[in-house]
């Protein structure tokens, strides 16, 4: 699915989320985006801007994902794995992960009703509901 957010450029992108768009974080910004919804680690993207010629440390990579968190580019996936995701669909969604395997998968829209929620605390509210289901092969 491509969206106006899909079509524009990065630096226009990081513009509209409020962020100066700096050399390093357009160049992460266009591998992030350049190939539509995805879900990677610091790590994978780091590998994928050295590939690019893209002179950055891990720790830009980084920061610059926890700015594009923060800006509403991006959201964190809590999957109880050693390593932290990200998720450049920021639309509320659940998720396929494969066990012993850095697998992500959108679990198809409208496939999940979620009921029966308890009510949250006084003066909070639920902001979203995340349900990860956990795949192995088959055996």
């Amino acid at each position: 699915m491509n969206t106006y957010q899909d079509m524009i450029d990065p630096a226009a992108r990081l513009r509209d989320a409020g962020l100066r768009p700096t050399r390093q974080r357009v160049a992460l910004a266009d591998l992030l985006f350049a190939k539509g919804d995805r879900h990677l680690t610091a790590e994978e993207l780091h590998e994928e801007a050295v590939f690019a010629g893209v002179g950055c440390s891990l720790a830009t990579v980084y920061n610059t994902l926890h700015q594009f968190t923060d800006a509403g580019l991006l959201r964190v996936l809590s999957l109880e794995t050693a390593k932290t995701y990200f998720d450049t669909n920021i639309s509320d969604h659940h998720h396929f992960v494969v066990d012993g395997s850095t697998e992500v998968f959108d679990v198809p829209d409208g496939s999940i009703t979620v009921g029966n929620l308890p009510v949250p605390p006084e003066g909070m509210e639920i902001s979203h509901v995340d349900v990860v289901i956990r795949l192995r092969p088959k055996r």
